[in-house]
Order: structure tokens, then sequence, then C-alpha cells
């Protein structure tokens, strides 16, 4: 199974950045037909994954995706599933 990742350790503190990043993330995998893809906020004060989630929930991209798996085991990563 193909998976795309995104690790935003280097991008945390550009806001700006983040969005375009996870825009490309979620085209590059609808585009490639990508099953899951996973986002690396890291673990930190948890700010970066809220708004990783934030974005996630935007109708907009709502809609693109099937589910988010917020991994339970590390508390720093985010699944998102697609269904093509």
């Amino acid at each position: 199974m193909a998976k795309l990742k995104l690790d935003l350790h280097d991008i945390f503190n550009r806001g700006d950045r983040i969005d375009e990043e996870l825009n490309r993330l979620i085209e590059q995998a609808v585009a490639k037909r990508i099953a899951l893809v996973e986002i690396i906020p890291g673990k930190g004060s948890g700010q970066l994954k809220k708004r990783v989630l934030r974005f996630l929930d935007q109708p907009n991209i709502r809609s693109i995706y099937h589910r988010v798996e917020k991994d339970d085991k590390n508390f720093g990563r985010i699944f998102v599933h697609f269904r093509h």
C-alpha cells in the first residue's frame, strides 16, 4: 500500500508554509490515488497538532478524505485515510 508522509518539524513556526504543505499533500494523495497519508506534527505542546486537525476539519478538505486517525501509540502522529 502506498503512503505519503509529511514531517512538519522543519516548518513548525511558519504558518503560511504549513497550510501550503498540507494542501500540497492532500492534492498529491488525490492525484496519485494514495490510500494513506501520515502527518507528523510532533509531540511538543500540541498546538501544531491542533492546527493540523483544524485544517483537516475545514469543509472543503473534509469532503476529500474518508477519515482521520490519531495514533494512540504516538501522540505526535496523524493518519489521514482516503477512499478513492
